[in-house]
């Protein structure tokens, strides 16, 4: 599949000052990470991780997967957050979708040393994901189906068009059937934190993604100075496309380093 790694000066400029100061406050010393902590997005579970799963402990990673309840912020934020308390050392914390939010507050869990957003929502401290989306406008393919109680699933008719048109007809079609709903409101809770401040981030998009509009994906990852990869795939890239995802989470638990306790500055990450 095509592979294209974009990097703007600026975004260099960010994950190398981020990083410097971490190896400076590590004596110049850079700690591999080993673990793995890989958080759904909202519609799904953690089923859909098979294929990075296995890619990674092929690779020696030992990795472990979050269930979100998709209940609030501050729920899916505990799950993250008891997985990563049983981390050994150093943890790449990757999040898909609405999992970007989380990884963006839970990773500034200490044990966190770098952040790899999946087609995600990455808001700022006192931002809320619903913020993300003003000024863009969604793809027709997805469609909301809310619920009297606040939750909200996908429209099964547009279920493949709109989070998975890469996938085979029986994978979408388990995908939908499985398909995990999310309470609302947790689109409008403002974060407390923003991991990516402080930790180096690496952001993986998909071109094909009929989820967001894809010029804020991209603002969104060039906001925070992530690395980018862009992949040819739908919004279910986590499932469709191991292989590059895996790469990104080798490279950064390669070079993330030990960033805890760094501050990068106020708008540090703004391009």
């Amino acid at each position: 599949m095509p592979n294209i790694l974009r990097k703007s000066i600026a975004a260099a400029a960010v994950a190398l000052s981020i990083t410097g100061a971490a190896q400076a406050q590590s004596g110049g010393s850079v700690q591999p990470a080993n673990n793995v902590v890989l958080v759904h997005g909202a519609f799904a579970d953690g089923s859909g991780w098979r294929g990075v799963y296995d890619d990674l402990t092929e690779r020696g990673y030992h990795v472990t997967i979050v269930q979100n309840p998709l209940t609030s912020l501050a729920d899916d934020v505990a799950a993250a957050n008891r997985v990563l308390e049983r981390q050994d050392g150093p943890t790449i914390l990757v999040g898909h979708s609405w999992g970007g939010t989380v990884i963006t507050e839970a990773g500034v869990h200490p044990n966190v040393t770098g952040l790899v957003y999946l087609s995600a929502l990455i808001p700022d401290k006192g931002e809320s994901s619903a913020q993300q989306y003003e000024g863009y406008q969604g793809p027709p393919e997805f469609v909301l189906d809310p619920q009297a109680d606040g939750f909200a699933f996908l429209d099964l008719e547009n279920f493949k068009a709109g989070f998975a048109n890469d996938t085979t007809d029986a994978d979408a079609a388990f995908l939908r059937d499985s398909q995990v709903p999310i309470n609302i409101s947790a689109f409008e809770t403002k974060l407390q934190n923003a991991a990516w401040r402080t930790k180096p981030s690496w952001a993986v998009i998909a071109t094909d993604d009929k989820a967001f509009d894809q010029r804020m994906l991209f603002a969104m990852a060039e906001r925070i100075g992530a690395n980018i990869t862009e992949v040819k795939a739908s919004h279910a890239l986590f499932m469709t496309q191991p292989k590059v995802i895996s790469d990104v989470i080798d490279l950064a638990a390669r070079t993330a380093g030990s960033t805890k306790e760094v501050a990068a500055g106020p708008g540090a990450g703004n391009l």
